[in-house]
């Protein structure tokens, strides 16, 4: 039951962080809970593959490399899902760090 609310809350965040902002776009609240669970797939599966591949620019960047993983995660997504646009890597890099403090906050709010 845990992982269905978190998934509805991740997705409402999703939908506020596209509503913020204007180079993203979402069509609604079933696609903003479908993306969350595109995202949730593509972390668990593509993302530490791009981790271990970009391992020794992530080092030298101390880590800031990763937040060009998290933004190619979200257009990879933008690919996947028809109802889900982002206008460029900039966008989705904002995007991504719009969405992992709404997130934050909804994980600590939940717990």
């Amino acid at each position: 039951m845990g992982f269905i609310i978190k998934l509805i809350l991740t997705g409402v965040a999703a939908a506020i962080a596209a509503y913020i902002l204007p180079g993203v776009t979402i069509d609604g609240i079933g696609t903003a809970i479908l993306l969350a669970l595109v995202l949730g797939i593509l972390n668990a599966i593509v993302k530490p593959i791009l981790i271990v591949l970009s391992l020794p620019i992530t080092i030298i960047t101390l880590g800031l490399f990763l937040l060009v993983i998290n933004a190619l995660i979200i257009l990879l997504a933008d690919y996947i899902l028809s109802g889900f646009s982002v206008d460029g890597f900039i966008w989705a890099l904002i995007f991504s760090f719009v969405l992992s403090i709404l997130t934050s906050i909804v994980d600590m709010i939940t717990k």
